[in-house]
């Protein structure tokens, strides 16, 4: 059959990276420093569109400063659920004035949304998957259009459900980035004395893995440090760390 005298255009809708990618970044910067493997990934431009995702919780200066010292311009995104501590937003302007970090994006739930389905604001009392679905996840997805990749904070060490953290992984077709995934708690400490880096008012309360005011609580000694997030049910992370979007609860 003779070839059509003209083709049909197509859009290539293949996603800005592959597992085959975040292969090769990790094997290329495996026992790398982490802020040496900053310093290349960004001077080589290798994330593309990206911003770092920040909740300012007790950990978090470590990565922004990280980052800040590589590229103070890089986009810093704020889930605001608007059921935050008033602790955290002051800590989160303070931490970015501190850190020189002024392209900041913060991010609400959409309010279609929380008066379909929140209009008493206490769906986490009695759901808190479809509360983080509603107020975290949906703001984040929305922040994230439009970016090849994101940097976020997560540390195996944190909890069961979060060991063996790559560096570089594919989620929804998005390269994430997950500089801290190796440190251990002693790593963090010894960073935070190093950069003097200023501590989340509330971590001296016994608070130390911080999130939303009514589903966050005091670690008790001996715990999992995220011991203190949704205590009392069967949860222990937000959702915004799901692989497939299509799995996330419904709104």
């Amino acid at each position: 059959m003779a070839e059509a005298a003209r083709k049909l255009d197509t859009i290539d809708v293949r996603p800005a990276y592959t597992q085959a990618d975040a292969d090769v970044l990790n094997a290329r910067f495996v026992g790398v420093d982490t802020l040496e493997m900053l310093r290349a990934v960004f001077a080589e431009k290798l994330l593309g569109r990206t911003a770092v995702v920040s909740s300012f919780g007790t950990e978090s200066a470590v990565l922004l400063d990280l980052i800040a010292r590589v590229d103070p311009t890089v986009p810093v995104v704020f889930v605001d659920t608007l059921k935050m501590f008033p602790e955290t937003e002051r800590y989160r302007v303070q931490l970015l004035d501190r850190l020189g970090m002024a392209n900041r994006d913060v991010v609400t739930p959409d309010p279609a949304a929380l008066e379909a389905k929140d209009a008493t604001g206490l769906r986490w009392s009695y759901d808190p998957d479809g509360c983080c679905a509603i107020r975290k996840v949906e703001p984040l997805a929305r922040a994230k259009q439009g970016l090849d990749s994101w940097i976020s904070g997560r540390k195996a060490f944190q909890s069961q459900t979060r060991a063996n953290i790559p560096r570089f992984e594919i989620e929804d077709g998005r390269l994430k980035m997950n500089p801290l995934g190796d440190w251990v708690k002693a790593d963090l400490e010894a960073y935070f004395a190093e950069r003097e880096l200023p501590r989340h008012p509330l971590e001296a309360e016994g608070y130390l893995s911080i999130g939303c005011q009514p589903c966050t609580s005091v670690v008790k000694p001996g715990e999992d440090p995220r011991a203190g997030r949704w205590r009392g049910w069967d949860k222990t992370e937000c959702g915004i760390h799901t692989d497939n979007v299509s799995e996330l609860p419904s709104f």
